[in-house]
Parts: C-alpha cells; sequence; structure tokens
C-alpha cells in the first residue's frame, strides 16, 4: 500500500477534520500516513482544540476534532506542525498535543517517497 501524505495548508478545521479522517483510514487499512499543517494551519492545534463544527457533528453520532486527532495519533498517523507556523501562530512546539511534532516542510517531503500519495487540503 502507498503512503498517504496531506499537507493541510489553511486554518480551515473541516479541512483539518477531512485530512484526519482520510489518514486514520490509511492507517486502519495498515499503511503509514502523514499530516502536515503548514504556516496559517498551525493554529488550529491552539488548546484548547476544537472546531465550529463539532457540536453538528456530535448531534450526528460523529467524533469532535479533538477525538479525531487522539485516534489518529493512537494509529499511528504522524502529525506535524510547521516550525514557521507555530511562530504565526504565537506558539511553541510545547504547546502542541502530545505527539504532534514540530518541523519543516523539507523534512516532510524528504520522507514523501516517489510512490507516496500526497494530498494538498
Amino acid at each position: 500500500m502507498r503512503d498517504l501524505r496531506i499537507v493541510v495548508t489553511t486554518a480551515d478545521a473541516e479541512r483539518f477534520r477531512g485530512a484526519l479522517v482520510l489518514a486514520s483510514a490509511q492507517a486502519a487499512l495498515g499503511g503509514e500516513a502523514a499530516i502536515f499543517l503548514q504556516l496559517d494551519a498551525v493554529a488550529l492545534l491552539r488548546a484548547p482544540l476544537g472546531a465550529p463544527e463539532d457540536e453538528a457533528h456530535g448531534r450526528a453520532g460523529l467524533p469532535t476534532l479533538t477525538a479525531l486527532l487522539a485516534e489518529a495519533l493512537s494509529l499511528g498517523v504522524a502529525v506535524t506542525a510547521c516550525q514557521s507556523g507555530l511562530a504565526l501562530a504565537a506558539l511553541s512546539a510545547a504547546d502542541l498535543p502530545d505527539s504532534v511534532e514540530a518541523g519543516g516542510p523539507v523534512a516532510f517531503l524528504q520522507a514523501t517517497s516517489d510512490e507516496a500519495r500526497l494530498l494538498i487540503a
């Protein structure tokens, strides 16, 4: 199975939610998955973690953004926050949720094989 690598480019919680769902599905199927939150998207990791549509998702029996992130991480999905994005969001690596790493786009792309699926969200 080809690796799945997703770059979230905006601070849109629903794009991040979609990336988490796809990455979790990939991991549940036994594949490798990674998400890179670039620049403004890093602000989505600010505590308390949540999304404007969490309530609507909850009413429909779906998990919150917080629950999706926890599930993705427990499945082995690698989540990386852009170092420049941390500065833009006035956050530090210590502010990130457990198991979320700080890193840069060069390292993310270096870890992306030619065979991997690379999606931009």
